[in-house]
């Protein structure tokens, strides 16, 4: 028996050629592709359980991997191999998850699992885009029938034209990085962040509501035409359609009709319940209710399971329901807000007094405690990656092998209690890393160059509190507690929009449109703003805008809908507006009260050397720039390349002091002759010996081993200012060793 051999298809997109090998390798997978493009190589394979699950939720899986191999490297670290996956490899997961998930029907509960290796790197290749179509065309040739042609787009802007899939190189002299992903013309899913160019400060990193529209547009029409080539070329070759029936959506229309009929007040009254907690203890409360009013002594423990899993459904259903025509008839949401009322806002600052800034934003029922920490070059974070790997968020060349130092961070921390439910607080999740990185992508373009360069900035969000929105309080409060620091910057704030159409609001008709977005269109729409956490799971839409009064500085939307128009995107974009500038002109009147804890913040300073001299002051292994740091209590950071030093205290006098001594130290000195005699002053004490100010200008050193052995420490037996005679007894390249005479 002869083995198939594997076909190849060729397709050319818009500024990105694609050759994929079918049926290749992995053949026992449900669908796999080996993909190429340039000298990037990636396999993506689909695997599927086919029992289902009993679980209410499609238990979808992405992985995204890229092996060390791929750009000829061994893992650094002790172990040897591949450990667990980074911030780009997790990010890009999520990326390719929300693209994905919302092809699948209700009724799908069969464990799904797809896999996307990264086996060779050229360093020009957007790895997400690449990883998306693999990873979506494995889908496309797998035995899942339902399943339509996917596509992503990354959309550039250089000298204020749109790049339509931009090489890394190009993406450094971009001031927009925007991906779009979708099916056709129906977008699924958009992020998007502005960027700041160093080499030209009057490049703006913010992107106006009207050029943001008509980039989306563009990328849908690729997004379309690229679509139309898979179907066309990728389809075909489609494995046979496996027999998984969905589960069917469970209708009770007697129990539905007695909620509405019976129940209709107690749920109305939970559901303008302001917490989440609150809010789920009535609606559980009612179910329980229905549950002891239909259940008799014969019912057996099958029948009331059975009872139980229908009366949680309908009443849900029900909620929905109520909650979307509430919207849609009345104007009016669940917290008596109008559509585009922004909750209260109340804002403390400092409010830690031994960290160096911190923010307490409070949005409604949302909290975000948000704290700043300043550092030196040396607290960068240094991330030994693929490099050029996430070329859209770096500042070095992606043709280099050097590590890349992260100097601006975001962490999100989003604690159980902070929405009522007790469990352990474990390690970081997808969802917290993407909350941390869309607020990361806010904020770092606002940034001064000034900071960017000369210091490490590290923002913590801790959620106290979550209903709707955490993300965006987090850039709020996180934009708030850099002014706190003192630092500069453009205020940020964000805002969470949503949307209700009445196309949608029956659930099963929803379903069964999925798959076509012929007659998705809203009939009927509103566009909230300041959504709750109920109006983001009921909802048609979750789009996160934030920006500063110049325009927008980074989006995210994810769209439950098959499609939508974009006369609707726009009027959320502008709702968006509003709400931002109302924000904003809180957060301003909140920036005057700020004030700054100058006593515990890092000071710092900046002064050129001669290159030359850079060797002296590190000194031999490390030497002499370790005795500096420990003599007055800074850090040093030492930028060969530019000739600069950079010392870095919580004492400005330390700062002072050490600058002096490094000057002294590299100052033209007089000669001294081994053997001179002379009285020297102390000018300080350390512990490996004294320091002492020489007659003709200048420090020598007498090293402890050039002193008496006893017991006592230096500092006990030497005070500064005392007089010893000293003896010459070393010179070496301007340095004076020392004895007593």
């Amino acid at each position: 028996m002869h083995a198939k051999s594997p076909q190849v298809v060729e397709i050319a997109l818009s500024n990105l050629d694609e050759r994929y090998k079918l049926n290749y390798v992995a053949k026992q997978a449900c669908g796999s592709v080996w993909y190429e493009s340039k000298k990037t190589v990636m396999l993506a394979t689909v695997a599927v359980d086919y029992e289902a699950r009993q679980e209410d939720f499609l238990p979808l899986t992405v992985q995204y991997i890229h092996k060390s191999y791929a750009i000829g490297k061994i893992p650094g670290g002790f172990m040897k191999r591949e450990g667990k996956p980074s911030e780009f490899e997790i990010l890009t997961s999520r990326l390719i998850d929300r693209t994905l998930r919302p092809l699948f029907p209700k009724g799908y509960y069969y464990p799904t699992q797809i896999t996307i290796f990264a086996l060779s790197y050229e360093g020009e290749s957007d790895l997400q885009v690449c990883a998306l179509h693999a990873a979506a065309n494995a889908l496309l040739v797998s035995g899942l029938e339902f399943v339509p042609a996917v596509s992503g787009v990354r959309i550039g802007r250089i000298e204020n034209k749109f790049v339509i899939n931009p090489a890394n190189t190009q993406m450094q002299e971009s001031t927009l990085d925007l991906f779009v992903s979708g099916s056709g013309q129906d977008i699924l899913m958009i992020e998007m962040k502005g960027k700041k160019q160093a080499s030209d400060s009057a490049k703006s990193p913010y992107i106006d509501e009207d050029s943001l529209c008509q980039a989306i547009t563009l990328a849908q029409g690729v997004i379309a035409k690229d679509c139309t080539q898979y179907e066309k070329l990728i389809k075909p070759h489609k494995s046979p359609t496996l027999n998984l029936p969905l589960k069917p959506i469970i209708s009770n229309e007697p129990l539905y009709n007695l909620i509405a009929k019976d129940y209709a007040k107690p749920v109305l009254e939970a559901i303008k319940a302001m917490s989440k907690s609150e809010r789920s203890s009535d609606i559980e409360s009612i179910a329980k209710q229905i549950l002891e009013s239909k259940i008799s002594q014969d019912s057996s423990e099958q029948e009331i399971k059975e009872l139980q899993s229908s009366i949680k459904e309908m009443l849900n259903l029900y909620k929905k329901n109520e909650v979307r025509k509430m919207i849609l008839e009345s104007s009016l949401r669940a917290d008596g807000r109008g559509l585009k009322q922004v909750r209260n806002i109340s804002i403390e600052t400092n409010i830690l007094p031994c960290v160096h800034a911190s923010a307490l934003f409070t949005r409604g029922e949302t909290q975000a405690l948000v704290t700043c920490t300043l550092g030196s070059e040396n607290d960068a974070q240094i991330l030994d990656d693929f490099s050029g790997v996430n070329a859209a968020n770096q500042t070095t060349s992606p043709t280099t092998n050097a590590p890349v130092k992260e100097k601006f961070s975001f962490h999100y921390n989003f604690p159980s209690f902070s929405v009522g439910e007790a469990s352990m607080i474990g390690g970081v999740g997808r969802r917290e890393l993407g909350h941390g990185n869309l607020a990361k992508k806010a904020l770092e373009s606002s940034l001064p160059t000034s900071h960017t360069n000369r210091q490490t900035i590290r923002l913590v969000s801790e959620i106290l509190e979550s209903n709707g929105s955490s993300s965006m309080a987090s850039v709020c409060g996180g934009s708030l507690a850099l002014r706190a620091c003192g630092i500069e910057n453009e205020l940020v704030a964000g805002v969470a929009m949503g949307l209700v159409c009445e196309d949608s609001s029956n659930e099963v008709a929803k379903e069964s449109k999925k798959s076509s977005s012929k007659d998705s269109k809203c009939q009927k729409y509103a566009i909230l703003t300041d959504i709750m956490g109920l109006e983001d799971h009921d909802g048609d839409m979750d789009f996160k805008v934030a920006g500063s009064a110049k325009g927008i500085s980074a989006m995210q939307m994810d769209i439950k809908l098959g499609g939508l128009d974009f006369g609707i995107l726009k009027e959320a974009l502008y709702q968006a507006k509003e709400a931002r500038e109302h924000i904003l002109g809180i957060m301003e009147e909140a920036c005057k009260n700020i004030k700054i804890q100058d006593e515990i913040l890092p000071k710092s300073e900046v002064f050129a050397v001669p290159s030359a001299k850079i060797a002296d002051i590190i000194g031999q292994g490390g030497k002499t720039i370790k005795d500096i740091t420990e003599r007055f209590g800074v850090s040093i950071d030492i930028f060969r390349d530019k000739g600069e030093i950079q010392i870095n205290a919580l004492d400005s006098s330390a700062i002072h002091n050490a600058r002096a001594f490094i000057l002294a130290l590299i100052a033209p000195q007089e000669t001294y002759q081994n053997g001179e005699v002379f009285d020297g002053v102390i000018k300080s004490v350390a512990d490996f010996g004294l320091f002492i100010e020489l007659p003709r200008g200048g420090d020598g050193l007498i090293h402890i081993s050039k002193l008496p052995r006893e017991n006592a420490p230096l500092k006990e037996r030497y005070t500064q200012g005392q007089i010893l005679k000293c003896v010459v007894v070393e010179t070496f390249r301007g340095k004076i060793g020392l004895a007593l005479a």
